[in-house]
């Protein structure tokens, strides 16, 4: 320090507070400007452009466009009524649809080599587990997820599948993200029943159907006793918490029931206990259509290509057309496969119910807009509306067409597959 310095130490404190006063203010100016990059709304647009757009709200746009801002749709309509913005990146192609929905599934619970390390879906140890939770087992790396997401499905409701009187919890996922929180949608969306044969032949108990079904009925009375009981005298019990969540309507039960009696069985319990029931599987609804109707209960129907065999070896193509034009709500789902390919893609299961009675739009309907709305996830996927997520899938030709392609694929704005539809 030169003597100057040291013989003033009013310059010095003058300079010290100089100083801080510039790095203090520095400070604030980094401070406020990286504010307001994060406050700042995305900017980044995508236009997807077709010949024919399916909103699945209305009748098909000809010539229509859709635009993405950030991670909704921001407008959809024809191409002479919507702006798109300078700097837009654009995708041409045939076909538009909402991106596809698997209402149920065990893709990322159960993976792609069928070794223990990659089965998750099912735990047989005891024919009532409610307590198992999808999203301790979803795994979004899974080559299974990918493969469904490049033929357009976005959107898998997913986990224990069927087998057990009560296999566990199911969830819903994006098919995209590196995680189980990047991914999930729903942490439980609906709880996993299965009656029949299924669920009684892995288990010294039950061994016939009237003994599943009455187990069922007493675990749901231990569950209406355990609601009652005041919080302040009831040890926390997981079986029961989520029980209670069927009981209050909070999420429904998945009952996988192919037989037609076991349909009515699954319908008298939800009757007794008032719960919301979802028909999964359902090979012989054509048999009681009119009762299924009747209790105004959806049906997310076994793929149309299984394999008739077991419970469901009276399965028909034309199920899925009979419950639509009988009124009742029908989504087709790809289930489980303990064979190769692993898993059944819903976009080809749909086309396949297209060419067997259900009309075209009601079959995109099934894995898109009912899809959606059977797993309670309408509110922002299913249809292409304004403020919905930006899952949209651009095709070279008719989704049911083998010879298609889905060429781009976007989740909520962000291109996950771009092949080009040239």
């Amino acid at each position: 320090m030169s003597t100057t310095s040291m013989n003033n130490p009013t310059r010095n404190i003058r300079r010290s507070f100089s100083s801080v006063w510039i790095r203090c203010v520095g400070g604030v100016v980094a401070g406020v400007m990286a504010w307001m990059l994060m406050a700042a709304p995305l900017t980044a647009q995508i236009a997807l452009r077709a010949d024919t757009v399916h909103t699945m709200t209305g009748d098909p746009i000809i010539n229509g466009v859709v635009l993405i801002e950030g991670s909704t749709i921001a407008d959809v309509g024809p191409a002479d009524a919507v702006d798109i913005p300078d700097g837009a990146t654009v995708y041409e192609g045939t076909v538009i649809t909402p991106g596809l929905v698997d209402p149920r599934g065990t893709v990322g619970l159960s993976g792609i080599y069928n070794v223990d390390s990659d089965q998750d879906q099912l735990d047989t140890t005891a024919p009532m587990q409610p307590e198992l939770r999808a999203i301790d087992a979803y795994n979004p790396q899974e080559e299974l997820v990918a493969f469904l997401r490049d033929q357009g499905i976005t959107t898998v409701h997913t986990g224990h599948g069927p087998g057990a009187l009560i296999s566990g919890q199911t969830a819903t996922f994006k098919t995209t993200g590196e995680t189980v929180d990047d991914a999930s949608l729903s942490d439980i969306s609906a709880l996993s029943m299965t009656l029949g044969p299924a669920a009684t032949q892995r288990f010294s108990s039950p061994g016939t159907r009237a003994k599943g079904a009455a187990m069922l009925r007493d675990m749901f009375l231990q569950a209406e006793r355990y609601r009652d009981t005041p919080e302040d005298e009831r040890e926390r019990n997981l079986p029961m918490e989520v029980l209670v969540q069927v009981l209050d309507g909070e999420i429904p039960a998945f009952i996988q029931a192919h037989r037609s009696h076991d349909i009515m069985t699954a319908l008298r319990l939800a009757e007794e206990f008032g719960f919301n029931l979802v028909l999964e599987g359902a090979a012989e609804a054509y048999l009681v259509t009119e009762e299924i109707a009747e209790a105004d209960i959806p049906v997310v129907l076994h793929p149309p290509k299984i394999r008739p065999f077991g419970a469901a070896e009276n399965a028909q193509l034309t199920t899925a057309g009979e419950l639509h034009a009988a009124g009742i709500p029908v989504a087709i789902q790809s289930g489980y496969e303990a064979y190769v390919p692993k898993t059944r893609v819903v976009l080809f299961e749909a086309g396949v119910a297209a060419a067997n009675g259900l009309p075209h739009e009601a079959a995109l309907a099934s894995i898109t807009r009912t899809a959606a709305d059977i797993i309670g996830q309408s509110d922002v996927i299913g249809t292409l509306e304004p403020g919905k997520h930006g899952d949209v899938v651009l095709y070279n030709g008719n989704p049911f067409e083998y010879v298609t392609n889905a060429c781009t694929v976007v989740i909520e704005g962000e291109v996950v597959k771009e092949d080009g539809c040239s």
